[in-house]
């Protein structure tokens, strides 16, 4: 890199710019770097294609534009039609120089599998730089560009991008001053997801060394939902299930489209009513995603993969007090939902147990959590244990002082703690105004054990083993403790956690 910042990659040179976050002026960043080519035209709904090559310097100065995506869920990218289509780009931060052999992080952004970019203000990394590390972030496909069912196309295209991703990462990261030979894919939520198929699936075996997944959803599907959902889209659009047909729409068609099968009416389930915010998620049994990753993952497909996961401890609280309208009739409602989940009588009676005063939201938000995110984060890192892989646990037991505590340690407050970003716009809301010093501490904490983790795969605490699921808890002040301690396990045990 030299002095205006510019580094050449295999397709061409690109200028950066100092990162305006870095303290000391030690951070560059070049945004919008492409990876592949633009996915529409003769491309659309196909697996990722190399990117153009170019002449000259490229201004890599702005973040490329985010995959088309709808605004009916936080997180979403401010997209529009009049965008460019070249969406399949990343961005790096780095303090090193070439020649320099350090740690690289590969983020996965989450947004249900629907919305996000990695050009969010929370997943800046220069502060994960400044530790040491380079930082990747990579916009890929979401929502029925990346994931929906078209005959004769990959169904996991979002997979395939991610996994281009980091064969450009393989290719040109020396010359950012990182190390190909030690790079670590990390995520959250649907991001987790995503990491967690691409430990099991084949397309990307040998292009990373080390896994972070916080927030692990379980929410996979088979061949025939994502067919059955693809039906759904493409009655609402007014074409057939082809290709061709498919392909004739514009973006924002499609989008319009799956919006019109997302609203529409669920009925009440249980005395619960809740609007679905996705109907997309990675497709099992297919060349790009085999076998379900747990089942992946314990049979030592990933056994060379350390793994780094951990969920928080009241995740869904974030979809009931802001991200879905959900209505509970009463108590009956909560036996009814976990009946539909698979628990056993008496499941809810033990939920009150271990929260005699919580009321039925915050009793079906415990519920939903442990279903969704906490048992099977919890079970991936048992199950990748068992398979002879390394495995590390954790739990983020913080709780946010925001909306008088009723978020409590919600989904995705673990975001700016990781990154260091506890001035952006989502940590000042989630931590209701300016960080304490308390706040700086487990931040500092969270990010040392990710530039650990990275490094040498050891974030500071003891792996699961068979015999025990060490659990590290990050708190203002931190523990260490078992998973096997948490009671409400033990109603989880029997439950299949399957693609739907």
């Amino acid at each position: 890199m030299d002095a205006e910042h510019t580094v050449r990659t295999r397709a061409g040179r690109v200028r950066g710019t100092v990162s305006q976050r870095s303290e000391n002026g030690g951070v560059t960043v070049h945004r919008g770097i492409p990876y592949a080519a633009a996915p529409f035209g003769d491309l659309r709904f196909s697996a990722p294609a190399p990117a153009p090559a170019w002449d000259g310097v490229r201004d890599c100065t702005a973040f490329g534009p985010p995959p088309p995506q709808g605004a009916q869920l936080l997180g979403a990218a401010p997209w529009n039609a009049r965008m460019s289509p070249d969406c399949l780009s990343l961005t790096v931060w780095s303090a090193a120089r070439e020649g320099d052999r350090a740690p690289v992080l590969v983020w996965i952004h989450g947004g249900a599998y629907i919305v996000g970019a990695s050009s969010e203000a929370a997943y800046d990394g220069t502060g994960l730089a400044e530790s040491g590390l380079v930082v990747v972030g990579v916009n890929y496909r979401v929502g029925f560009e990346g994931f929906g069912h078209v005959p004769g196309r990959p169904d996991n295209r979002g997979l395939l991008d991610q996994a281009a991703a980091l064969r450009w990462v393989r290719d040109n990261v020396a010359a950012f001053g990182g190390d190909p030979d030690n790079v670590t894919v990390a995520g959250e939520s649907a991001g987790a997801g995503s990491v967690v198929c691409l430990m099991a699936s084949p397309v990307a075996d040998g292009l990373f060394r080390r896994a972070i997944a916080h927030s692990v959803p379980g929410d996979m599907i088979t061949p025939d939902t994502a067919r059955s959902v693809s039906e759904r889209v493409a009655g609402a659009a007014g074409v057939p299930l082809d290709a061709d047909a498919l392909a004739a729409l514009a973006p924002e068609a499609v989008l319009e489209a799956v919006d019109t099968v997302l609203s529409a009416p669920s009925g009440s389930s249980g005395g619960v009513r809740a609007k679905a915010f996705t109907c997309f998620a990675p497709v099992v049994g297919g060349p790009e995603l085999p076998l379900p990753p747990l089942e992946a993952v314990a049979g030592g497909a990933a056994a060379g993969v350390d793994l780094l996961t951990g969920h928080n401890a009241h995740e869904y609280r974030l979809f009931t007090e802001l991200g879905q309208s959900v209505e509970i009739d009463d108590e009956s409602a909560l036996e009814l939902t976990a009946a539909r989940l698979g628990l056993g009588e008496g499941a809810v009676a033990a939920y009150r147990a271990a929260d005699p005063g919580a009321s039925p939201r915050l009793l079906y938000a415990a519920i939903q959590g442990d279903a969704v995110f906490g048992e099977y984060t919890v079970r991936l890192a048992e199950a990748h244990a068992s398979g002879g892989g390394r495995a590390h646990l954790f739990r983020l037991a913080f709780e946010s002082p925001a909306l008088g505590g009723r978020l409590g340690a919600c989904h995705a407050l673990d975001l700016p703690f990781a990154f260091g970003n506890l001035d952006t716009d989502l940590a000042l809301f989630l931590l209701d105004g300016k960080p304490t010093e308390a706040h700086t501490a487990l931040s500092g904490r969270m990010v040392a054990a990710w530039r650990d983790f990275a490094a040498t795969g050891d974030p500071g605490w003891p792996a699961v083993t068979a015999g025990a699921t060490a659990v590290k808890v990050w708190d203002v002040e931190d523990a260490l403790g078992s998973a096997d301690a948490e009671p409400l396990r033990a109603l989880w045990s029997e439950i299949p956690l399957t693609p739907r």
